[in-house]
């Protein structure tokens, strides 16, 4: 049976706005504050992120993202950036989104720090209006991110803390992983704790099984934001008569006991390198082995217009490699559906909806 990747309810947890927007908007807004692009023409430039995202490094690849902040340094710019961002995601069948950002990135035009949030509100809300308009229904969180190289952390903690009542759902750190320990934020996260915040940790990406162990022990890291390296610590493995046998390390064995939920995004995770080590090839991810030992995995694009890609693409890419069914295609949401960071009720709301859809679509 033929999968409708688009039409199965989703839901999204790493998906950066600054990396999701569309190249005619980032031509547009560019023209409007005189910001030379590498491209002129949408699909062109499109094309230009996508290569240049294939670098296999996360350094390089985080270069792109001066031509996407230069154009979000505004009101307008921010909240057109986040309406949109709202539709296209309702339009790859996503019906909750956590969009992180980092809200330090966008002052460069005189814009404060809830000034920023502010924008970005206003336009998730407008974008989840205009999904209501035309028959749809969609929710969104801010996930508000400090820059780990920078010094900041405990300021964009308190911002976080400002606006949860205004969209804001949980915090994040990104950036360079190697060299930027979580740990050098720990007075953000300690005051995120006595707050009770919600707290995803960018770990086990650019770098190995200590910066997850960091993300876990400084960083009281909820989730863990790709997480992909926890796969280095699965120690040894082996066979006996029909039984697979597979020995965890201590950082493996916590984050699967605990269920700490794994944010993976396949594409990415490719393109940056962060699983070199087991090969090039989707096929080579090692997400399956992740599922298969039951780690609570999830499906993301991280960055849309960087990697060329939807979590509709990712669903069918993993499934074309993996031989996914419907079934696990439902997991993964279900999983998703329980680590987002609202409450027990909405977690609830959102896992029937999966259900439904899923039902609808044959399984």
């Amino acid at each position: 049976m033929a999968i409708n990747f688009k039409a199965l309810p989703k839901i999204s947890l790493h998906d950066h706005l600054d990396g999701g927007l569309r190249p005619q908007t980032i031509i547009e807004l560019a023209g409007e504050i005189g910001h030379k692009l590498p491209a002129n023409d949408g699909a062109a430039l499109g094309k230009w992120f996508r290569d240049s995202a294939d670098s296999g490094s996360l350094p390089l690849y985080l270069e792109t993202f001066a031509h996407t902040c230069a154009v979000m340094q505004t009101r307008s710019g921010l909240t057109r950036v986040a309406r949109e961002f709202v539709q296209d995601l309702h339009k790859d069948g996503v019906i909750y989104g956590e969009i992180r950002w980092a809200p330090e990135q966008h002052l460069e035009k005189g814009l404060t720090l809830d000034e920023v949030v502010e924008a970005v509100q206003d336009g998730l809300e407008q974008g989840a209006e205009d999904v209501a308009e035309l028959g749809g229904d969609i929710r969104t969180g801010q996930l508000v991110t400090a820059m780990r190289q920078n010094n900041r952390g405990l300021e964009i903690a308190e911002l976080a803390v400002r606006h949860r009542f205004n969209g804001v759902v949980g915090f994040d750190i990104a950036g360079p992983e190697a060299g930027f320990p979580p740990s050098l934020h720990r007075e953000a996260f300690d005051y995120l704790a006595t707050q009770m915040m919600p707290i995803t940790v960018h770990a086990g990406e650019g770098d190995g099984v200590e910066s997850i162990t960091d993300a876990l022990v400084s960083g009281r890291a909820l989730r863990l934001g790709h997480g992909v390296r926890i796969a280095d610590d699965i120690l040894s493995s082996r066979s006996e008569g029909d039984r697979d046998f597979v020995e965890l390390g201590e950082v493996a064995e916590w984050v699967h006991f605990r269920q700490i939920p794994l944010e993976l995004s396949p594409s990415s995770n490719l393109q940056t390198g962060a699983v070199s080590e087991w090969g090039t090839e989707m096929v080579d991810h090692p997400f399956d082995i992740l599922y298969q030992l039951g780690f609570m995995v999830t499906v993301n694009p991280d960055n849309r217009l960087i990697s060329g890609t939807s979590i509709s693409r990712e669903l069918e890419l993993l499934t074309k490699a993996f031989e996914y069914d419907l079934e696990d295609l439902q997991q993964f949401q279900l999983n998703a559906a329980e680590a987002t960071f609202q409450s027990l009720e909405a977690r609830e709301e959102l896992i029937e909806q999966i259900l439904r859809g899923f039902k609808k679509a044959g399984l």
